[in-house]
């Protein structure tokens, strides 16, 4: 069994160390991070917690997977390799690049 773990349906107010805490009472935590948006610095409102083995991620789930938080029922379940996103488009100057563009003087 894996074990790094998802947490969903936090609170915006939970932090790294607030994970770190919440977690440790289901064996060592390794790591704590909550996911923050990149401009705002606001919280995604999920994150990731890696334990130091499978026994102690399974103890985890169990423990506190639908378990309150902050006012928030948690969703705790092992976690998933990220999908693979197609690539972006759109955005500024998407058509061409502005040396392309020729005067007709």
């Amino acid at each position: 069994m894996s074990n790094k773990l998802y947490v969903g349906n936090l609170s915006y107010s939970v932090r790294d160390d607030d994970l770190q805490q919440q977690f440790s009472s289901y064996g060592h935590v390794q790591s704590a991070k909550v996911m923050m948006e990149r401009d705002t610095g606001r919280s995604k409102g999920f994150g990731f917690v890696e334990m130091s083995n499978g026994q102690e991620a399974e103890a985890a789930i169990q423990g506190l997977h639908g378990r309150n938080m902050g006012g928030r029922d948690l969703t705790v379940n092992i976690a998933r390799p990220m999908e693979a996103r197609p690539p972006r488009s759109g955005g500024f100057n998407s058509g061409g690049y502005a040396s392309d563009r020729r005067s007709s003087y």
